[in-house]
């Protein structure tokens, strides 16, 4: 039984197109994003009175600027090559 673990082990490893570092890579774009869109919200303008906030720079610039670095990073994170399973085992001892 502990040689049918082991094979399916080494399987379950070779079956994924990422590794480890390219998940970690992707949440990393995943949360800056986020951070994007947290950056983008605010309070809106109604029909009777307008807010200027909604044309701040933050809003305008920064906040789409981040977005897409986020998207970048994790295009990035997606085209990085993974290392190879050897070199990942000896860099786990």
């Amino acid at each position: 039984m502990r040689v049918l673990y082991i094979t399916c082990n080494t399987m379950d490893r070779q079956k994924f197109a990422f590794g480890r570092t390219n998940f970690i890579l992707l949440l990393i774009g995943m949360a800056v994003v986020i951070i994007g869109f947290l950056l983008m919200s605010g309070s809106g303008t109604s029909e009777t009175q307008f807010n200027p906030d909604i044309f701040s720079v933050r809003r305008i610039k920064v906040a789409p600027l981040v977005c897409l670095a986020g998207f970048v990073f994790m295009i990035y994170a997606v085209i990085c090559k993974p290392k190879d399973t050897t070199e990942q085992e000896k860099t786990e001892k």
